[in-house]
């Protein structure tokens, strides 16, 4: 499953994984990432929602590169980075250096 791939790159930085179908009421959010494949109905107000629980997370979201309608929906959101899940899986490595 590639949300366990995400989970040793966070937690190989010192980070606590969580998988949930929507953003948790916690302010201590470093990173908010959305698979478009499975939840692209939550961009829609994500940057909001980030901005009043989590201002200083990064929000990032990808999908497959053939559904690009839900790439740009997600760019349209205003969500900062979007990329490709092939994109996604390349920076994985070093998405959560600690140098951040």
């Amino acid at each position: 499953m590639f949300a366990s791939r995400v989970r040793a790159a966070a937690e190989a930085e010192g980070l606590e994984f969580q998988l949930a179908a929507s953003l948790p009421d916690r302010g201590d959010i470093r990173y908010v990432i959305v698979d478009l494949a499975t939840r692209s109905g939550v961009v829609e107000g994500l940057m909001e929602r980030c901005g009043q629980i989590c201002p200083d997370a990064k929000v990032l979201a990808y999908g497959p590169h053939v559904q690009v309608a839900r790439l740009d929906k997600a760019k349209q959101a205003g969500i900062p980075v979007v990329v490709t899940r092939g994109q996604f899986d390349r920076s994985l490595g070093s998405l959560f250096d600690s140098t951040d």
